[in-house]
């Protein structure tokens, strides 16, 4: 009889776990109206996409300001990890959708001068034509958002303004918005010297992250299923560790991690594998 070492064992092993790959395409597009040009995304479909026929829960990742929808891909090494987290088992198959948020504008949100209207293509044009063109399962339960420095500002916004829409969201050294009202003010009018106190005071309560904490109602402290995380030496710490605090004293459940680290993919690369773990288990059962 034929014997094989340990090692030949281990390596036949390894190459069957990992000979399934996912797949990465990062210079699609999507038509928008709203916004009057293509917009550009990335998407990961897990290794067995094409040979299953089921449909999968999806994850919306997006990017930080200066990377567009590649960012993901090449810094990010989303292909790598993913594939590496759902082949030892932590993380279950889904698909990942990484959109365009730096051509045209920079960003994720609706303009206060209401010419440019990005979160309004996100959730009425971008998610639909996602959602038909792959096979998404299209409850809550099985959709997930997550993001890094301007798109984990992005991810705050957009988990509380619909929070219906998303079972976990997971923002990482996250711009946080304005953290007071006379921020809020200079920002907006630095371009729109003119804006009134009504508009000033309307965008801050729909972007500054701590007033949204403060001000959501009690019926959806649970609505959505937390995960922050942010390095020890990030920029960013004071309106992450203002949004805990006030996390805290509303009683939302919530993780809040502090690691070692900074602004950097480096540290974005070591949260993605515990951010595809968290929103699983979202996707499970529980």
């Amino acid at each position: 009889m034929k014997r094989f070492s340990f090692l030949t064992v281990y390596a036949l092993i390894t190459c069957s776990v990992f000979a399934q790959s996912g797949k990465v395409y990062d210079n699609l597009t999507v038509p928008s109206k709203l916004l009057k040009m293509e917009r550009k995304y990335a998407v990961y479909l897990p290794p067995d996409y094409e040979t299953s026929g089921r449909s999968y829960p999806v994850l919306y990742l997006l990017h930080g300001a200066g990377d567009d929808q590649t960012g993901w891909v090449q810094f990010g090494e989303v292909l790598n990890i993913t594939d590496r987290a759902i082949a030892e088992g932590k993380a279950t198959p889904m698909i990942i959708v990484m959109p365009d948020g730096n051509t045209g504008r920079r960003g994720y949100f609706n303009d206060p001068k209401g010419d440019w209207n990005y979160e309004d293509f996100f959730f009425t044009e971008f998610m639909p034509t996602i959602e038909k063109k792959y096979r998404i399962r299209g409850e809550k339960r099985f959709r997930a958002i997550s993001g890094l420095s301007m798109g984990g500002g992005g991810t705050f916004v957009y988990a509380l303004h619909h929070p219906e829409l998303f079972s976990s969201a997971c923002p990482l050294s996250a711009a946080t918005g304005p953290l007071t009202l006379d921020e809020a003010r200079r920002n907006i009018t630095r371009t729109l010297p003119a804006a009134t106190d009504t508009l000033v005071t309307g965008y801050y309560n729909l972007h500054s992250v701590v007033a949204m904490m403060n001000n959501m109602p009690d019926v959806q402290k649970k609505a959505v299923r937390w995960f922050i995380d942010i390095g020890d030496d990030d920029f960013l710490y004071e309106g992450n560790d203002l949004v805990h605090i006030a996390m805290r004293k509303k009683e939302i459940p919530h993780e809040f991690r502090i690691r070692e680290g900074g602004h950097t993919w480096t540290y974005w690369r070591g949260s993605l594998p515990v951010v595809l773990e968290f929103v699983s288990q979202g996707f499970h059962q529980y």
